[in-house]
């Protein structure tokens, strides 16, 4: 099952790490550290960069900001580490485990830290070669991963000391008016429909709201499977942006991922989660509220939220491309992406449900 496994590829022009400095580094952070034997990178995701370190001790992975970016709340690699290392101490083992942090500038130029590698299934935006995602696996690979994201948010905030990683009181307003200037902030071409989500946003926010422990960017890409069985989510990646807030959120923003058949390119592009076999959108909030008893009847607000979210996350992508602070040629056709988020965004609005619009 090795060919299926996600691997890493070659460090793009403009990305390359200095591997004396980095060794020099581990060799006096890391017990028992003493080579690096290969540096490559991970080519998925549009944020935070992310390396393959094969060392002496085994394989590890590096994550730091991208060049150029100076969204510190979006690219803060110490709370990332914290994180990883408290949900560890908490019982959830769906991670990572936590090597090494650092915040001397000086090493990299940037923030940096390191975790274990956990060998698995990452389902990008083109099945792995050599894999077979039928109806009825990616079906099964659907309940995994929804089941999981009910697991994390089960977990005791305040037992775990959780609930000190974020600010649950007016959390959805926060979140609410800090992305609509952020998207003020980043915008380059008008682009009518994220104007009016966000102004629909402010207007229509829920008054009553539950606190839980929240990934914030849960999608299949953010998540590793077991390549021997598929619907076992082995580990979940990227938290940087992960908080204490609404469950529903962290929900939405899951849902707002899920592109459906009907679904324009641009937000197919998100993933396989058109693929015939998977889950509708409706079926996951379903399967969602029978795990966890949540009420989710009131959930058009928290997709509408997640469209404009994660507009507004490719619009700041797209201003550092046009400000020449990335060649990544990914980037070049990002306004498209944020037309097609505020396009979902404002078709949920007029029929006031979450899909089958057509």
């Amino acid at each position: 099952m090795s060919n299926i496994i996600d691997q890493p590829k070659e460090i793009r022009k403009g990305e390359e790490l200095n591997i004396d400095v980095l060794t020099q580094y581990l060799k006096a952070n890391v017990e028992g550290f003493n080579e690096i034997k290969k540096v490559k990178q991970f080519p998925g995701g549009f944020s935070n960069l992310t390396y393959f370190v094969d060392t002496n001790l085994g394989e590890m992975v590096m994550r730091r900001p991208p060049f150029g970016a100076n969204i510190k709340s979006a690219h803060d690699m110490g709370r990332e580490f914290k994180v990883l290392t408290m949900l560890q101490g908490a019982g959830y083992h769906r991670i990572p485990k936590p090597i090494a942090y650092c915040q001397d500038l000086d090493v990299l130029g940037a923030e940096f830290y390191l975790m274990e590698r956990v060998q698995g299934v990452i389902l990008r935006s083109t099945p792995p070669k050599g894999i077979i995602l039928d109806p009825k696996t990616i079906r099964s690979i659907s309940e995994g991963v929804i089941d999981n994201l009910a697991d994390l948010h089960a977990i005791d905030i305040h037992k775990t000391g959780l609930i000190n990683i974020g600010k649950p009181e007016g959390y959805v307003e926060r979140q609410v008016r800090g992305w609509a200037k952020r998207y003020i902030k980043s915008e380059t071409d008008e682009v009518k429909s994220m104007n009016e989500a966000s102004e629909w946003l402010i207007a229509n926010m829920p008054k009553d709201t539950s606190s839980a422990f929240i990934h914030n960017d849960y999608k299949y890409d953010n998540v590793v499977l077991n390549a021997d069985n598929l619907n076992e989510v082995k580990a979940v990646l990227d938290w940087e942006m992960s908080t204490v807030g609404d469950p529903l959120m962290d929900l939405g923003t899951a849902v707002g991922y899920w592109a459906e058949a009907d679904d324009g390119p641009e937000i197919k592009s998100f993933g396989l989660t058109a693929t015939p076999g998977n889950y509708s959108r409706q079926e996951i909030l379903q399967r969602y509220s029978d795990k966890t008893g949540r009420d989710v009847s009131n959930f058009l607000f928290y997709y509408v939220f997640a469209s404009f979210k994660l507009g507004v996350i490719i619009q700041q992508i797209y201003a550092r491309y046009k400000k020449g602070h990335t060649q990544d040629p990914r980037f070049a056709n990002l306004l498209y992406v944020v037309k097609g988020c505020g396009r979902n965004a404002q078709q949920a609005i007029k029929y006031g449900r979450i899909g089958d619009w057509r």
